[in-house]
Parts: structure tokens; C-alpha cells; sequence
């Protein structure tokens, strides 16, 4: 296209701007730009536009089990979970025991999202979700292993991407635990940045089965491979280098991603890593000069070079699923155990529940635990709609796991003594001790939260920046021009749209912004609706202002990224409370929600605003978002105490809030618990008549005819449960101090010991 046939504008402002821009925007590498391009956006687009149409989030009906899925997790998977014993797998064996391995693999665990067409159960993202949840609540290594082969994996990636010669041969095989997978993408020199690998492949002839067979020879060194011990079948990703040119004119093609039986010559699987004490399979691995046809390639040799665009779009999906449920599962854990613990445990005579700093962090695992299963709900409903939210998977990842970490902190400070003493009758220290890996798998919290989340959303989801980076990098300078012109038009609409929203709804109190719903509710829509219009608002002038720089600034993309979680969680609690039919008994929890997130909206915002880097711009803004102040406040001690008191007692609400994980058979920790509060109000109001009738024992009591010996029996078998729960674990010193029970370590001098010890 030739320069006259750009108009008058195009030619004296667009040009001049869009040179300008190119200056200043830096070049996006390939994998941002695949990273960029991977899943797809939803929900997040409309926060970041700053007008969410909640007509079109609560018209989405919520998930049902199919009859097939409901009859798994209520038959193999409650099964599953009554044979394990999750501190013999921990500290004993350090293994799940060889039955486990085999019921998992009989019935099917290994193959839940692998189509029933190849073997598997074809079960929807909500029922994998729901599965893992009930899993994790015993064991989370039992989790562990069934999340790998379902998630970021060799079955998930052949599934979309492999060709029909590789699914009809290793579908079936995984689906029925014949080939263990796993995936080996970290190495010691890339973690998150998984362009800094060295593991390299070069293209090459080499005789395979007898033929002369054109393939890759693959040198590589990976770590914290989860199941790579036991593993069969590994997915491995390496860069492919073609320096002869047998395959084309590149020498560097890129990240490529194969499938590698791990028997071939060449491959060393290495020892075990040990993390966090977990007892889940974990540990390096490593090849040298192995050869590996290109048929082994998924999807074929078309899809060499595809490798990294493949693993984002895959964990776009699957980062919404295996941690997220983990984390639901262990505050639904801490929440359904502490309310018991703290109505049946005295201290100074009275439930420690009856103390307001117990009840402080009760009340925060009750409505933390709310807004975590509704956020689980919606994500996993995105994702049965067929959408990968990349964007909403990562806030999901990350908040899900940090808000786990909090509740998890609360509920060990509840239990005291009992939390800390490991033993059998621990049910809490080992989610306490797994949380960091939770915290740092598939995207560390740190890069989720300060790069990921706000840098890609707000590229991605803006209805205008990439196209015009696209126009940006367009290598025809003029018919960048035109699109470029195109968008910046929009753009300035949305621009001025943004702002006059966002004042109108700060000065009028979000009073005029519309509501689906009338009753206690409705507010909270409006007010939600209003900081996300403050939102797009802060999110546009940092984009324009900062540029390419943005993503340095990474405290202030941090805090950006905080509002955009807590929109995304103030609408599924919202959602979840309307799809839930509006029972009453939860408005506490929605209301302690809403005004906690909608408090740390204020508080980032406010953050964001003293550290802008342009101060006019930072006084406009604060100017237009808080024309009178602050006026949002942390939920209230009454409020709070509402919470708690849903997790002190037997009801509804608190089987509700904690359904979903495996509640244990007769001598099982949460199962006493569960008993002895049920049978508290009773014996309560039994020992209101003994002390009301002056008696100094129960069998004074009983003798006086003050209560029945039926009360007096049940008095005295609850005494014994009470004992019973709230006793703690001791060891033989020698069992402590067997050095079996730990692994030996890698080092000169633990060796240099051993050979002493043999002599």
C-alpha cells in the first residue's frame, strides 16, 4: 500500500502516533506472544471493560453430575478414600501401597477426562474437580497422583493435539494405567522460564527397529518431575535445533514436545526428591544422546516447534482444576474440623468458639471457604462450556492456593498443641506442611501474581490494546497505519466511556448502576459493578501511560492483578448465592465476602494510586474514583461472630459450606469430631441438670434420679470420645530415631557415615 492512500488524518496524527508507538513498545518474544494467544477470555473481559453484564454470568445454569459421574464419587471414590492412611504413606512407607495403585488404575482414576471412546471416563471438568476435592481431603499424595495423568500431561496434550495414530494407541493404555505419565519440563536452569532451557534435540537419521529412520537425538536434565519415578511413558519438553536442514530451512526450530517411553537406552530416571515430606512420587530425570522418532512427536512433525504454545493452552485449562480443588478441599477440611474442635474443646470452662479471637479466625475460614468453593464452581463451569480462560485459570491457581495458606494458618492457631504433634490423629499438619508446593507448582504465586494475571489480562482482555500492538508490528508500515487508526478511534470512546462511568458511579454511590437482583444482594452487584468500572479505569491509564515499562513495574501490576481476583471472586460468590437458591442461612458468609473484597478492592486501588508513577495523573484519578473518600470497611466483630457460629453447630449451612470431602468411617478423626458435636447440645443441657441439682458427679446424679442412667451412660461415653479426640500422638524414642524412615542423603558425608556404619 503506498502512502497516498492514507487519508489526511492517517498521515499527519496515526502515522506520526503509531511511529511513536513503536519506539517505545518493546519487541514480544515468541513465547509472550503464544502465551498471549493461549486459551481464551471470558468473565475477565468483562471486568476489565468496567461494565459486566451480570445478566449473562447468572443466566449460566450451574453444574449437575451426570448419574454416572455422581454414582464415581460416591462409590469407587468414597471406597478410594477409606483405604487410604495418609501417615503411613507419609512417614512410613513413603509410598501409596501397591493396592491403592491398583484400584486406582481398575476403576479408572487415572483416566477421568480421557474420552470413554479410548477407555476412559469422559467426566466433565466439575466431576474431576469434585473427585480430586474428596481425594485430597485424606490424602494428598493420593490427590497428587490421580491430578498428574488428568491435568498438564501426555494425556491432556494427545488429546488435543495428537494425531489418531498416537491417541488409539497410548489413550487406551493411559485410561487403564498401563503407561504412567508424566510431564518434564523444569530443569535446573528454567523454571518459569521455560526459554532458558538447554535441553536440546537435534534433527537426525539414525537406524530404529532395523530402518534408517528420520528422528531427534535428545539430550536433557529435569527435576521436580511429579510421578517421573514410576513413570512409563514421559511427555518431554526440549528445543529442536535442525542444523543439516532435514526438515527445513531453520536451524532453530523451537520448543517441541514428545512422547518418551522411559525404557529407551539412554534415559536415567534418577532418585526421589522428597517435597514438603509428601510422599507422592517426585524427582529428576535425565537423558543423554537418546533417540527418538519423529513420529514420537505429538501431533506428528507438523507440530514440531509448537511445544510451548501447546503447554499454555493446555495449562489454561488445567490450572483451574488440580490445585483449585486441592485448596478447596483442605479449607473445607479446616473449616468442617476447627468449628468442632473449638464448640467441643474447653478452656477457663467454656468453648474455646466462645472466645472472640477463636471466633476472628473462624469466621475468616467459614467465609474464605465460601468464596473459594464458588469460585471452584464457576471456573469448572467455564471450562465444561468449552472456554479456557488462561487469565481467570491463573487468578484461580493463585488465590485459591493463598487463601488456602491463610485458612489453613487460622485453623492450626485454633487447634494449638494438637495441630503441631504429628502422629495419625494429626489431620491438619500435613496440608499445613504441603501448602508451599500448592504455592509454588504450575506458576509460582509471586510470577502468577505480579506478571501473569494483570500483564496478560490486560493485553488480552482489552477490547482494543493488542489489536493495536498487532498493528504496531505490522511489517506493512502503512496498512498498519489504517488498523491502527481503526482501533485508536475506539479506543478513545472507550476511553472517555471509562471515565465518565467511573465518575458517574463514585459520585451517585453506584446507586444508578443496575442490579440483577432485588434483595440483600443487590448492592453488592452495584458496588462491584462500580469497582470494576474504577478498575478498567486505573487499568487503562497505567497501559498508556507506562507502555512496554508496565511490565516491570511489577508492585504495581501486583496489586492490579489483587483487584482483578477479587472481582472475579466477589462474582462467583455472588453467583453462587443466587444458583444456590438465596438460602438465608449463608447471607453471612456472602455478606463477609463482599465487603471484605470490595475493602481490599479500596486498599490496592489506594496503593496503586500513591505509587503511579505520573502524580497528576494519580490525583485525577483518585479525584474520579474517590471523589468523597473512603468509604469501604471491613466486615464487622458481629458479622464475623455470624460466620463462626455457622461452623460451631450442627446445621444446613455448615454441611453445605463443607460438603464435597470424605468425612471418615467410625474411628476416623472427623468423624469423632462430627459425633461429639452432635451430641454436644444434649450433654450440655445433661450437665445443666446436674449442676443445677447441686451434684458433684455423674453417678451422684444419676443415683439422686437428677438424669436417667441412659444420660448418665452417654455422659460418660462422650467423656471417653472427648479423650479420645483430643489426645495427641507420641512415639517410642527408638521410632523417632530410626533413620529408616527417612531418606538418606545425597551428600559425600551421609555416604562417607553409611560406609562406616556397614563396617
Amino acid at each position: 500500500m503506498s502512502v497516498q492512500h492514507l487519508t489526511l488524518r492517517q498521515r499527519i496524527l496515526t502515522r506520526p502516533m503509531l511511529d511513536r508507538v513503536r519506539k517505545i513498545l518493546p519487541r514480544m518474544s515468541d513465547t509472550e506472544r503464544e502465551a498471549l494467544e493461549a486459551g481464551s477470555i471470558w468473565w475477565d473481559a468483562e471486568l476489565f471493560s468496567g461494565k459486566p453484564d451480570w445478566k449473562k454470568l447468572l443466566d449460566l445454569q450451574p453444574n449437575r453430575l451426570t448419574p454416572q459421574e455422581r454414582s464415581f464419587l460416591d462409590g469407587p471414590t468414597e471406597e478410594l478414600c477409606s483405604m487410604l492412611d495418609d501417615w503411613r504413606i507419609n512417614f512410613e512407607t513413603r509410598v501409596l501401597p501397591e493396592e491403592i495403585w491398583q484400584y486406582m488404575k481398575t476403576n479408572g482414576f487415572l483416566g477421568m477426562i480421557i474420552p470413554e471412546a479410548y477407555g476412559g471416563l469422559g467426566f466433565s471438568a466439575s466431576a474431576h474437580s469434585q473427585v480430586v476435592m474428596k481425594i485430597a481431603s485424606r490424602s494428598i499424595a493420593a490427590a497428587v497422583t490421580v491430578m498428574v495423568p488428568n491435568s498438564l500431561g501426555p494425556g491432556e496434550l494427545l488429546m488435543e493435539y495428537g494425531t489418531s495414530e498416537q491417541k488409539s494407541h497410548y489413550l487406551p493404555r493411559l485410561a487403564r494405567g498401563d503407561d504412567i505419565p508424566c510431564f518434564a519440563l523444569t530443569s535446573l536452569e528454567a523454571g518459569s522460564d521455560a526459554a532458558a532451557m538447554t535441553d536440546t534435540g537435534i534433527v537426525c537419521y539414525q537406524e530404529h527397529n532395523g530402518e534408517k529412520t528420520l528422528g531427534m537425538r535428545v539430550t536433557w536434565s529435569k527435576r521436580y518431575i511429579t510421578l517421573g519415578p514410576v513413570a512409563t511413558l514421559l511427555g518431554l519438553a526440549f528445543k529442536l535445533r535442525d542444523p543439516d536442514h532435514l526438515i527445513g530451512e531453520d536451524d532453530d526450530i523451537g520448543i517441541t514436545v514428545a512422547l518418551v517411553p522411559t525404557d529407551l537406552p539412554g534415559i536415567e530416571i534418577g532418585r526421589r526428591h522428597l517435597p514438603a515430606m509428601q510422599g507422592f512420587q517426585n524427582g529428576p530425570n535425565s537423558g543423554t544422546d537418546v533417540f527418538i522418532p519423529m513420529s514420537q512427536v505429538i501431533g506428528g512433525q507438523d507440530r514440531i516447534g509448537q511445544g510451548w504454545k501447546m503447554l499454555v493452552s493446555a495449562l489454561a485449562a488445567g490450572r483451574g482444576i488440580s490445585l483449585p480443588s486441592l485448596s478447596v478441599s483442605g479449607a473445607k477440611m479446616a473449616a468442617r474440623t476447627t468449628g468442632a474442635y473449638s464448640r467441643i474443646r474447653k478452656q477457663f470452662g467454656i468453648p474455646v468458639g466462645q472466645f472472640e479471637g477463636v471466633q476472628e479466625a473462624l469466621g475468616h475460614i467459614a467465609a474464605q471457604t465460601y468464596a473459594m468453593e464458588a469460585a471452584r464452581r464457576t471456573t469448572t463451569l467455564a471450562l465444561d462450556l468449552g472456554e479456557k480462560p488462561a487469565v481467570l485459570t491463573a487468578i484461580m491457581k493463585a488465590q485459591a492456593t493463598e487463601r488456602m495458606r491463610s485458612v489453613i494458618n487460622d485453623a492450626m492457631d485454633v487447634h494449638g498443641g494438637k495441630a503441631i504433634c504429628d502422629g495419625p490423629r494429626n489431620y491438619l499438619g500435613n496440608i499445613y506442611r504441603a501448602i508451599p508446593v500448592a504455592i509454588t507448582v504450575e506458576g509460582a504465586n509471586i510470577l502468577t501474581r505480579s506478571l501473569m494475571i494483570f500483564g496478560q489480562g490486560a493485553i488480552r482482555c482489552h477490547p482494543h490494546i493488542l489489536k493495536e500492538m498487532e498493528a504496531a508490528h505490522d511489517p506493512d508500515h502503512d496498512a498498519g497505519v489504517r488498523a491502527f487508526d481503526t482501533e485508536v478511534i475506539r479506543h478513545l470512546r472507550f476511553q472517555a466511556g471509562t471515565f465518565a462511568r467511573t465518575l458517574f458511579h463514585a459520585v451517585t454511590g453506584a446507586r444508578m448502576a443496575r442490579s440483577p437482583v432485588r434483595g440483600p444482594t443487590a448492592i453488592y452487584f452495584r458496588d462491584t459493578t462500580r469497582a470494576a468500572a474504577a478498575f478498567a479505569l486505573v487499568s487503562e491509564c497505567a497501559l498508556v501511560t507506562l507502555g512496554g515499562s508496565l511490565k516491570k513495574r511489577e508492585m504495581l501490576s501486583g496489586r492490579l492483578a489483587d483487584v482483578l481476583g477479587e472481582l472475579y471472586f466477589l462474582s462467583c460468590v455472588l453467583k453462587r448465592f443466587e444458583d444456590d437458591g438465596s438460602p438465608a442461612d449463608d447471607l453471612p458468609l456472602v455478606h463477609w465476602c463482599c465487603q471484605s473484597g470490595l475493602y481490599t478492592i479500596q486498599e490496592r486501588m489506594d496503593q496503586v494510586l500513591d505509587n503511579f508513577p505520573s502524580r497528576p495523573l494519580a490525583w485525577a484519578m483518585r479525584a474520579t474514583i474517590f471523589p468523597f473518600g473512603f468509604h469501604r470497611e471491613l466486615p464487622s466483630d458481629e458479622l464475623t461472630r455470624e460466620c463462626a457460629q455457622i461452623l460451631l453447630t450442627p446445621s444446613t449451612a455448615r454441611d453445605r459450606l463443607t460438603n464435597g470431602i470424605y468425612k471418615g468411617g467410625e474411628n476416623d478423626p472427623i468423624a469423632m469430631l462430627d459425633k461429639a458435636l452432635e451430641d454436644v447440645p444434649g450433654i450440655e443441657a445433661t450437665w445443666r441438670k446436674i449442676r443445677d441439682a447441686n451434684q458433684a458427679t455423674v453417678g451422684d446424679a444419676r443415683d439422686a434420679n437428677v438424669i436417667s442412667p441412659d444420660d448418665a451412660a452417654k455422659l460418660l461415653r462422650y467423656e471417653e470420645l472427648l479423650r479420645d479426640i483430643l489426645m495427641v500422638d507420641d512415639f517410642a524414642p527408638e521410632e523417632i530415631a530410626d533413620r529408616n524412615a527417612y531418606p538418606a542423603r545425597n551428600t559425600a558425608r551421609s555416604r562417607e557415615r553409611e560406609k562406616a556404619d556397614a563396617q
